[in-house]
């Protein structure tokens, strides 16, 4: 009896760990994509085209990078979906946006 119980025990931490690392996945992809829209969009408003592809390379892998210049406000958004290690589950979309005022003398 003792074995059965410890069996399931085991078996439940671990899919307790298996899911407790993938929040934490998703919440380190989450933080990077807003790591790269702020930078993206810090660079876009001062007119920095190098600084704007070298903050684009730091997104991560397979998600895209879209910016929108209206009235004077850069707006960055990143997109990427979040696919887990085993195959058949599902993806999860994340996202971010920043804002950011143009500054005056950028290389328009």
């Amino acid at each position: 009896m003792v074995t059965a119980e410890l069996a399931v025990a085991t078996l439940a931490a671990l899919v307790l760990l298996g899911m407790l690392l993938w929040g934490i996945f998703l919440v380190v992809v989450e933080l990077r994509c807003v790591d790269t829209a702020s930078a993206v969009a810090r660079q876009a408003a001062r007119g920095d085209a190098k600084g704007v592809r070298l903050a684009k390379a730091a997104a991560p892998p397979g998600a895209t990078v879209s910016t929108s210049t209206r009235a004077g406000v850069v707006t960055v958004e990143v997109h990427v979906r979040a696919r887990p290690l085993l195959s058949g589950m599902p993806s999860v979309p994340l996202a971010a946006r920043a804002r950011v005022a143009r500054e005056p003398g950028g290389d328009w």
